[in-house]
């Protein structure tokens, strides 16, 4: 089950979808209903890396509906990161902050380091502006915080990314230069591919080797990124491609890791580098 995890991070999703459908088609006919959970852990960590956050929040929900923690399920404290951040990136964010509120209910903070890890970097990732930072710092406090690898460079992310926001940049940089280190020696190319977008947007040149090549974007994402361009509305946009808010917004998240960049102010010059066949 671990295989089908860490192929999932890696970016193998070819690999992640068979393990992980192999894992239910033997679970479910035994009612093995703590494999099936495994299975959609796996899951969403696949679909995060991708930057498919709505199926990452459907895995997410099945593992532990939104505002409660699943009790005797124990995979469910440690996909509580996933649902609040897929939550956060699809617009829900009631949905993310009921969730870190249960979290801090259950008294699971209390359990392991890991834990308590898991309910700051959720209390921080549904904090406003600059009150989030301290949260932040004490999830990444205890000194024995990098025996979780995967964890804390995704807790390195997401601070990266808030002081960026904040304009606190030295800052920034130490982290998401650190978050990127941790990826890299972990194989989690998808992970490394959203942290090096975030440096540049940052104003920091990211090694050559996490620079994005040829970019292949489906025809609906070229559509969606070029109307983006223009400077029409997400309503705007949605309407007249008869989607949903909900479902624009999670197509655009997974352009950007694609394009090599992390906001929509970017999106003009990054297919002016696509039409001439730049890669990076």
């Amino acid at each position: 089950m671990s295989r089908a995890a860490v192929a999932g991070v890696q970016g193998d999703g070819e690999t992640s979808a068979a393990l992980t459908e192999e894992i239910v088609r033997w679970a479910t006919p035994r009612g093995t209903h703590g494999a099936r959970f495994f299975a959609c852990h796996a899951r969403a960590l696949a679909a995060l890396g991708g930057g498919d956050f709505e199926t990452a929040y459907q895995h997410g929900s099945t593992l532990s509906p939104p505002g409660t923690v699943a009790p005797y399920v124990p995979i469910a404290m440690w996909g509580t990161m996933d649902l609040v951040e897929a939550a956060i990136r699809t617009g829900r964010e009631k949905e993310a902050a009921a969730h870190a509120a249960a979290m801090r209910a259950t008294g699971m903070a209390g359990l392991s380091p890991r834990l308590e890890l898991l309910v700051l970097a959720c209390e921080a990732l549904t904090t406003a502006a600059e009150a989030a930072v301290p949260l932040f710092e004490r999830a990444l406090s205890p000194p024995d915080a990098e025996r979780r690898p995967l964890d804390v460079a995704r807790v390195r992310l997401f601070h990266g990314e808030r002081l960026r926001r904040l304009r606190v940049t030295t800052e920034a940089r130490e982290q998401l230069t650190r978050a990127l280190d941790a990826f890299q020696r972990l194989g989690a190319k998808p992970w490394v591919t959203r942290t090096a977008a975030e440096l540049r947007a940052g104003g920091q040149s990211a090694p050559a080797a996490t620079r994005p090549g040829t970019v292949a974007l489906t025809a609906q994402e070229l559509q969606i990124a070029t109307l983006a361009a223009t400077g029409l509305t997400n309503k705007q946009i949605a309407e007249r491609m008869f989607l949903s808010h909900r479902t624009f917004g999670t197509h655009l998240y997974q352009i950007y890791p694609k394009l090599g960049i992390t906001s929509r102010a970017a999106l003009r010059d990054a297919l002016s580098r696509l039409d001439r066949g730049d890669e990076g």
